[in-house]
């Protein structure tokens, strides 16, 4: 992505005049809806840099940076109780402005769109506000119209890819703009342990509930049959894969009644894999003593808190935590510019650690089983780390493919 030219002196001499206004409110969302506090957050672990950030102790602390750092959070379409991108970046947030006594609050806009997101960065920046955390690609939009307008305010974007940003467009030289930093993730590689896990918990007929064919998506998607088709061939064990998109990001009675044939016709564990969609998943597991698989976060406990105990057996995840505190810690010491103006792909960096890993499964609530245990993950994640075993991320392709297992491609269900 070619680098943006800054924004005009005018509205930089906006934004320094309304930087001074400062707000003290570090609790309630900057809308007139109050919303409800998400649980206490968890503490936060992470490498002490992204993946392949190999210049981030070049600056030293900016001490007067550091005090003078203010975090605003802006929600995108969701609230910080859902479970998923939303509340995990808050709660990463949170713990980071109480652990270093740094001013933070949250933004929720008041619908879905662009201007309202915008709205909301503009409303931050205005009450003072000069590091801003956004978490979903929905912010693409968004950060097209401020981050100009805003030359010194740090933009944190998480999962907002350079396709996102520009595109068919794009020249993908992993660049955005200046005062950006955008994570993405290896989507294929929590899709892969997901798929390979099934397998080797003695699950045969399985299925992939995506919800748009996005690219993120797609290599979820695209990893969730490698894995499952080397478990299929290590075990030489006839597997079955439905595959389909709901090609909407929430679900609904038509896309649970597309569930209910699958369930019904034997499919026993159901990876769903975009936004609210796993909830047309679970209705019709519930039905049958089916499982599901979670995506982006553990959902184990919002799956299985709605839908019956037990019915979550893994989730593929995105370290969205670890990066919100790798990147404000790096604010706070001052090492910015070793982030600044870049889009970093992130995925496995440590053999040994999971919690220094920005994808994986879930430890605590994954269903471990005597064919699956976590050793057996740690092993296999130690082979994907050491090179032994690897994953595509090749998403061109209209629909997966397999050597092993038996794929029957669905398309749109919607």
């Amino acid at each position: 992505m070619k680098k943006k030219i800054l924004a005009v002196l005018m509205a930089a001499t906006m934004v320094s005049s309304l930087v001074a206004c400062g707000s003290s409110d570090n609790t309630a969302p900057a809308t007139e809806e109050t919303a409800t506090e998400a649980p206490a957050a968890e503490e936060a672990s992470a490498a002490e840099t992204p993946a392949d950030s190999a210049d981030a102790t070049a600056a030293p602390a900016d001490t007067a940076a550091a005090s003078d750092m203010k975090v605003a959070m802006v929600t995108d379409y969701g609230d910080i109780t859902d479970q998923s991108f939303n509340q995990s970046t808050y709660e990463a947030c949170k713990a980071f402005g109480e652990a270093n006594g740094v001013d933070f609050t949250y933004y929720k806009p008041e619908g879905d769109s662009d201007a309202e997101r915008v709205a909301m960065i503009d409303k931050a920046v205005a009450d003072g506000y000069n590091v801003i955390v956004m978490p979903g690609y929905a912010f693409a939009g968004a950060i097209k119209e401020t981050a100009e307008i805003y030359p010194d305010v740090k933009f944190v974007a998480l999962d907002v890819s350079e396709y996102d940003l520009e595109g068919d467009d794009s020249d993908f030289n992993n660049q955005t703009y200046a005062n950006v930093f955008s994570a993405v993730y290896q989507e294929e590689l929590p899709g892969y342990m997901a798929g390979y896990a099934a397998v080797k918990m003695g699950y045969t007929k399985l299925g992939f509930l995506g919800g748009m064919a996005v690219p993120a998506v797609i290599r979820y998607g695209y990893g969730f049959v490698q894995g499952a088709d080397a478990a299929a061939a290590e075990l030489g064990a006839d597997v079955e894969i439905n595959y389909a998109y709901g090609n909407q990001f929430y679900g609904d009675a038509d896309i649970t009644a597309a569930m209910d044939t699958w369930y019904q016709g034997g499919t026993e564990v159901v990876f769903a894999c975009g936004g609210g969609i796993f909830t047309s998943a679970a209705e019709a597991a519930a039905k049958v003593d089916g499982k599901v698989i979670g995506v982006d976060v553990d959902q184990a406990a919002t799956i299985d808190g709605q839908f019956g105990a037990g019915m979550t057996i893994t989730s593929a995840m995105k370290g969205l935590q670890a990066t919100v505190q790798t990147l404000l810690s790096a604010i706070r010491d001052g090492q910015w510019d070793s982030y600044a103006g870049q889009i970093q792909n992130l995925g496995l960096v440590s053999a040994d650690d999971m919690s220094l890993n920005y994808v994986g499964l879930p430890e605590a609530t994954t269903v471990w089983t005597d064919t699956f245990s976590a050793d057996d993950y740690k092993a296999l994640v130690a082979d994907m780390v050491n090179g032994k075993v690897s994953v595509s991320n090749d998403s061109s392709a209209e629909q997966p493919s397999a050597t092993t297992a038996k794929i029957n491609f669905q398309g749109n269900i919607k």
